[in-house]
């Protein structure tokens, strides 16, 4: 990961306290999706946009049992994503300042 897009995106889905709330929640282990909503006052559609959201940037895995979905995080993708996000705030030999 080295893009700005991809950064970007990132922190478009972490924007929304909820969806924020949600990798919290999820930081404790995998969650179905039924126990995730019944911790908001929240729509299952909502809920499923909020969790595409999180999905669509590579914050969320998921595993279907039977008709139910789980979730956790991406924690390989969250570590890459940490190392680059702090290189942001560093000057580098190659930092875009020095161009």
């Amino acid at each position: 990961m080295n893009s700005y897009q991809e950064l970007s995106k990132v922190l478009k889905a972490l924007s929304d306290p909820k969806r924020l709330e949600i990798i919290d929640m999820l930081s404790c282990g995998e969650l179905c999706a039924c126990d995730i909503q019944e911790h908001f006052d929240i729509t299952q559609p909502t809920l499923s946009h909020d969790l595409k959201v999180l999905y669509d940037a590579n914050l969320l895995n998921t595993r279907s049992e039977g008709k139910w979905k789980y979730y956790s995080l991406n924690v390989e993708y969250l570590d890459k994503y940490q190392i680059q996000l702090s290189k942001l705030f560093l000057e580098k030999k190659n930092c875009i300042c020095k161009k």
